[in-house]
């Protein structure tokens, strides 16, 4: 029994930040492997966008993990609390999703998580099958099971109050409802990143409250983006989603800087921790360049969502591109409408957002002035550089991005 314990005690805590209280957790797990009966394991995740990227897969690695274990797994798709919104973080009240918006993400949101999780060994739940028919009164007892001193110690709240920034009753219902999915699904443990401690523990309290036996709160961290310093958002544009295009995941890989790798190794693949540790020696000993560790992680990363075949199709094109300085094989091409025009010039900037390279003029501005910027293989350092569009001009943005014009 204690080298089984120890087994699954090794993987649960890689790449952990707290498990809340660890104590409780070897109980669990000693009952479980003695008993022969699996945790019950919770995640949920709201879907408030059609799409998730990297960072929101460190967790789902983590519920992974737990399936490999043995232990039941249960996703919390949170389609009633979506249309609330997670006020975790957040400097005002959020808006409201309308429900075919929320109902629309779910579906994406399905497609992609089983790219990680076995679709066999998870159990799918909407919480709007629990929260939706409770009555008012079942409401107002839910809500007298914890105090507005105790919401407010949670720092976003707490600032807002501080601020004088108005705080919506319905976001206090936001962790109640959370914890609440635990007390019906009477989970062992439940999962989430670092910003998600609180709502975490009002899972806790609230089985308290209930008479069970509390859940283990487990906190993942938040990954970095693509630029090592901010934490990967789709806002930010430091990203790799999981639906993107094989060639394009495998080349952000690439522009990872180098310190990322092993936590990228840790957190995002699958790869053995003993393999991992391997890397770690040779990359601080040098038999291992940080390039070949690099392209493993690329590869390992493009395999997980794509398959082995357009991984090593990705990995060929990037060489072929980036290290023997060809352009790529299939350049998108875009016709420019002739009303663009202005004395048969258009503004480089401009352009750049016209074929969807940049999202806005100042973006463009900003990766011209840092050299990221080639007409025809020659770079552009002038942001105010008007272009004589000609069939066939290539413009590369950054190291990834090019067309042709037709």
């Amino acid at each position: 029994m204690e080298q089984e314990l120890n087994r699954q005690l090794e993987l649960i805590r890689r790449g952990t930040v707290e498990i809340i209280p660890e104590d409780e957790l070897i109980a669990k797990l000693k009952r479980a492997v003695v008993t022969g009966k699996p945790l019950r394991i919770k995640l949920g995740l709201d879907p408030t966008a059609p799409d998730i990227h990297l960072g929101h897969t460190v967790v789902l690695h983590k519920l992974r993990q737990f399936q490999e274990l043995g232990h039941e797994v249960i996703l919390v798709l949170g389609d009633f609390t979506a249309r609330i919104g997670d006020p975790t973080g957040k400097s005002e009240t959020r808006k409201q999703l309308a429900e075919d918006e929320v109902q629309a993400n779910a579906r994406t949101y399905k497609e992609q998580v089983f790219k990680i999780l076995s679709p066999e060994k998870t159990q799918l739940r909407f919480n709007s099958e629990w929260l939706a028919p409770l009555t008012f009164a079942q409401v107002i007892d839910l809500a007298s099971r914890y105090t507005v001193a105790r919401m407010l110690e949670r720092d976003d709240f707490a600032r807002r109050f501080k601020e004088g920034s108005p705080i919506a009753i319905h976001e206090f219902f936001y962790p109640l409802m959370q914890g609440y999915d635990s007390v019906v699904l009477e989970a062992d443990v439940e999962l989430g990143g670092t910003d998600q401690k609180f709502n975490l523990l009002m899972g806790r309290a609230l089985q308290k409250e209930y008479g069970q036996e509390p859940q283990i709160a487990i906190t993942m961290p938040i990954l970095e983006g693509l630029d090592g310093v901010q934490k990967m958002s789709k806002s930010l544009g430091n990203y790799i989603g999981v639906m993107e295009p094989p060639e394009e995941m495998y080349g952000k890989v690439m522009s990872l800087p180098d310190a990322l790798m092993l936590r990228y190794f840790e957190l995002v693949t699958p790869l053995p921790s003993e393999e991992i540790r391997r890397l770690q020696v040779g990359l601080t000993e040098g038999t291992i360049h940080p390039r070949d560790a690099k392209m493993l992680l690329a590869r390992t990363i493009v395999t997980l969502y794509w398959g082995e075949d357009a991984a090593a199709r990705a990995e060929a094109e990037f060489k072929r591109v980036f290290s023997e300085r060809h352009l790529p094989s299939d350049i998108p091409a875009f016709s420019l409408p002739p009303d663009m025009l202005q004395d048969g010039r258009i503004w480089l900037p401009r352009l750049m957002v016209l074929c969807g390279m940049v999202p806005s003029t100042s973006e463009a501005r900003r990766l011209i002035k840092q050299g990221g910027v080639e007409v025809d293989g020659q770079r552009v350092l002038d942001p105010d550089y008007e272009l004589e569009p000609r069939t066939g001009t290539v413009i590369r943005a950054g190291k990834r991005k090019f067309v042709r014009l037709a």
